[in-house]
């Protein structure tokens, strides 16, 4: 799944090669700290401050002696560094370097997500410019409605990962937060001080208050808003899969040169990558769900944790990296089909002008629940004998008493549906 599919950055982003990258990043930001209060010499300093080559095998044949990750990778670092590196850690608790490194990555990688907002905001309003004005059959609960857009109908996807984009906005700022504060959180050695300046240093923003961890209400958080944003991307592949089915076929995926659609049936052409994100929104959910589990630790903290966030922060991100892209080349891809809209549009007869022939009746002074029996009455035996229902209503006595032709004329123009599509459009572009 990396390999493939994710961006290299990305991918690269969460090796155990980079994490112990991170997790010396810290560390250095910590003695740099230190050394600024007269703590540690400055050729010490120097020292900690190269660049070290990390052997991933060797700091795991440490670990499998240690039983302790970051005990490990500070007894390499020993190793690589020499006596300055009895500096390294000074005040700190493992968490301090494991939480504020994950911090680091974690925005890193949230910075990414946010850019694939943009490139799939952008593809949505290319896409719902190019559509305006295109007028198909609304629907709910699977059944004709009245008509809207498709330039409406995706311009309310776009408002919707607008709002996604801002929520997951808010959670990347809000995991930006460093924790240096000792074992339990107090400071027993490091000082507030040390904890602000590296904080600085690294671009976070220090923790007001924590225990042994940075609270993982931010993680909830963090990953909750991906989580949302999954379920925008389910529920546009969702209605991009019920468009493409064989009575509807509305819309098609691209289909690449060479491209088959199953093994056993040479006609086929599925909705395999709005099926597939359907299924990777799922999985992103189900993390998330993970992260909430992950609030409530024992006192000052556990362990639980941990072995989660190891599985669930570089699969959430991953894949919504992966998904975001993928959606992006489908919106860009995607075929729209007019003359199977026009055909949707007028399958039920006609049957969508109904409100606005009650309406006018009521307005005409015919007491409502009687309209309603009326038009009902028409629309019925419209579906029933599949005749036209504006021939039926033009036709009834007793509407025609209280509406006149040209007034009939008027409420039966597909173009009423439309009339407030542009300004819409505009104020949902205008948003970001």
């Amino acid at each position: 799944m990396i390999e493939r599919y994710s961006r290299p950055e990305m991918a690269r982003l969460w090796t155990l090669e980079n994490r112990y990258r991170y997790w010396f990043k810290v560390e250095q930001a910590v003695c740099r700290a230190w050394n600024e209060q007269g703590v540690i010499p400055d050729e010490d300093l120097k020292n900690i401050l190269q660049d070290v080559d990390f052997d991933e095998d060797k700091i795991l044949e440490i670990e499998a002696v240690t039983r302790h990750d970051v005990i490990a990778f500070l007894t390499y670092l020993e190793q690589k560094i020499g006596p300055s590196a009895r500096f390294i850690h000074l005040g700190c608790t493992s968490s301090d370097m494991v939480d504020t490194a994950m911090a680091l990555q974690m925005v890193e990688a949230g910075r990414m997500i946010l850019d694939d907002f943009d490139l799939v905001l952008d593809t949505l309003k290319t896409f719902i410019r190019a559509h305006q004005g295109l007028v198909c059959m609304g629907r709910s609960h699977g059944i004709h409605g009245e008509p809207v857009t498709y330039g409406f109908k995706f311009a309310g996807f776009y408002a919707e990962f607008l709002r996604d984009k801002k929520r997951f906005a808010d959670a990347v700022e809000d995991i930006r937060t460093g924790k240096l504060s000792g074992a339990m959180g107090t400071y027993t050695v490091i000082t507030p001080a040390v904890e602000a300046r590296a904080c600085e240093i690294l671009g976070l923003k220090a923790d007001i208050i924590s225990t042994q961890i940075v609270q993982r209400d931010r993680y909830a958080h963090y990953f909750t808003s991906l989580a949302i944003a999954a379920g925008t991307v389910e529920r546009i592949c969702v209605e991009l899969r019920h468009l493409q089915r064989t009575e509807v076929h509305e819309v098609e995926e691209g289909f690449a040169k060479g491209q088959k659609g199953s093994s056993a049936m040479p006609h086929k052409r599925n909705p395999i990558s709005a099926e597939n994100m359907c299924g990777l929104a799922r999985v992103i959910r189900s993390n998330a769900f993970a992260a909430l589990e992950n609030q409530a630790l024992w006192h000052e903290r556990d362990i639980s944790h941990s072995s989660v966030e190891r599985i669930i922060t570089p699969d959430s991100t991953i894949l919504m990296d992966y998904v975001l892209h993928r959606l992006d080349r489908l919106l860009k891809g995607l075929r729209i089909l007019p003359e199977n809209v026009e055909r949707n549009l007028w399958g039920s007869y006609g049957l969508f002008f109904s409100q606005r022939v009650l309406t006018a009746l009521i307005e005409k002074d015919m007491p409502r629940q009687q309209a309603y029996v009326v038009v009902q009455k028409r629309a019925m035996e419209s579906w029933e004998t599949h005749k036209p229902f504006p021939e039926l209503i033009r036709a009834d006595e007793e509407i025609k008493a209280h509406l006149s032709p040209a007034e009939l004329d008027a409420i039966f123009d597909i173009n009423h549906y439309t009339r407030y599509e542009a300004e819409i459009v505009d104020r949902v572009l205008a948003e970001q």
